[in-house]
């Protein structure tokens, strides 16, 4: 009898370590078909504990450091606030998976974890997109921000004469993003960077911060920051001897745009500026624009909701400390209707709310509420191309291009152009409307108008 309670207890306790093993590869994926995106989480012990990196091979993104990793009651955590995200998931011992969500802000998509590594994602190749070998040098390149202890990993694109070559700096948008911002199965800044290469422009382009082999954290950082990761590029090419350092410039893609301004504006080594995308109102009121445009549901007063939207805002930005803010702003949405038709009694409420309210007061929005970089515009005086698209629905035309042509204008800049281009979203592909939706439907990456227009106007500015 006692060796019979043995063999059980054995048994228990073995199906006890089984069902908690939780370390080693788990995917997933969300959505289907041509849209379908793959996570894979990697969970390993360390010496502090549970650890978790991610990678989304669609996106090209891979060793995504995480935060904090916590498994406890068979509850998994994977808090990867320092990206923006979270996953909390039950292990279900009986299928050997985890159910569970992945959370984004105020947003949660359903994400079921299974073992191992997945099985490998076909990347779909753009026809656009060069292939190799390319008619010029590529070169992996790492540089250091010293200020904030941050290594960038990059590539530079050379031309192959022998001479010194004009460059430019690609700044990528908002968002934790590749060397190519790839997104949507595009990589908007590879095409730019073969193009201009191929040209006789060298192209630097790097990881944000955090992203694959760039060290750092993203989501601490603010937009000020990463215009010091800029500078960094700007001092490493002046150390090389196949780069004309009279000849450096920048080309900034939507929040890209609004930081290149901030460099070029308090450097001497910036000689041409390229803002595709870029804002020329605050922050709080571009994404005031953005939260009413965007909006995806319906409302019975658009002018109530437009109050609502700003009364958030208002909260949001306060020149207060952060906890009374999310205070304030979590009474405000607990008051709204607005709130309440979206959340509903939902049972994730609580959850809904928390990750409203955080999303509105990360360090990167609190600081991009109080940015205008019309203020930084008006003080460049290096020459200035900027390009937006008529159907962007992110970056409204009209209203930001005006914003930047009165800045340029007021600081008396010499040699500028604004131009609006016909029929083109936010990413510079030729569109039926603009939204987000049909990014990943166009086959074309970056319109040849728009590419053309940028080589050409940079082409007229280089010695």
């Amino acid at each position: 009898m006692r060796s019979f309670q043995l063999i059980i207890f054995a048994i228990l306790i073995q199906f006890s370590l089984s069902a908690q093993k939780i370390t080693g590869d788990w995917h997933g994926e969300i959505g289907g078909g041509k849209n379908k995106i793959q996570f894979i989480f990697h969970i390993a012990n360390t010496d502090e504990g549970l650890a978790a990196t991610m990678d989304i091979p669609a996106r090209n993104l891979t060793g995504i450091k995480t935060q904090k990793t916590t498994f406890q009651d068979n509850q998994l955590h994977i808090d990867g606030k320092n990206f923006g995200f979270e996953y909390k998931g039950a292990f279900r011992k009986d299928s050997v998976n985890i159910e569970g969500h992945f959370i984004e802000g105020p947003n949660q998509v359903p994400l079921k974890l299974y073992p191992g590594p997945g099985d490998v994602v076909e990347k779909r190749v753009r026809p656009q997109e060069p292939t190799k070998p390319y008619p010029y040098k590529e070169e992996e390149v790492v540089f250091e921000n010293t200020k904030d202890n941050v290594k960038l990993a990059g590539t530079l694109t050379i031309p192959m004469t022998g001479k010194k070559h004009p460059v430019a700096i690609l700044i990528t948008g908002s968002g934790p993003q590749n060397r190519d911002e790839e997104i949507f199965g595009h990589k908007p800044f590879l095409v730019l960077a073969d193009h201009l290469t191929k040209l006789g422009i060298a192209v630097l382009r790097y990881d944000d911060r955090g992203v694959n082999e760039s060290t750092g954290n993203f989501t601490e950082a603010t937009s000020a920051d990463f215009a010091t990761d800029v500078e960094s590029a700007i001092d490493y090419l002046k150390t090389r001897s196949d780069i004309d350092k009279k000849q450096i410039g920048l080309i900034g893609h939507s929040e890209g745009g609004i930081i290149a301004p901030m460099v070029a504006a308090r450097s001497k080594d910036v000689d041409f500026m390229v803002l595709l995308a870029g804002t020329g109102v605050s922050g709080f009121e571009t994404n005031l624009i953005q939260s009413v445009t965007l909006r995806k549901f319906p409302v019975p007063d658009e002018e109530a909701y437009k109050n609502f939207i700003t009364d958030v805002l208002t909260i949001s930005s306060a020149d207060k400390d952060v906890k009374e803010v999310r205070q304030e702003l979590t009474d405000y949405y607990n008051k709204s209707p607005f709130f309440e038709a979206m959340a509903g009694q939902s049972p994730q409420r609580d959850e809904i709310l928390k990750g409203l309210v955080e999303a509105r007061t990360t360090p990167w929005v609190r600081y991009f509420y109080h940015y205008n970089p019309a203020d930084m515009i008006e003080k460049v005086k290096c020459p200035v191309l900027s390009i937006n698209g008529t159907k962007d629905q992110q970056v409204v035309a009209d209203v930001n291009q005006a914003g930047i042509r009165a800045a340029l204008e007021k600081g008396k800049n010499k040699d500028y152009q604004v131009i609006a281009l016909e029929g083109l979203n936010h990413f510079f592909q030729t569109a039926e409307t603009g939204a987000m939706n049909e990014y990943d439907d166009i086959e074309e990456t970056f319109s040849p108008e728009a590419l053309t227009l940028v080589s050409d106007w940079i082409l007229k500015r280089i010695k």
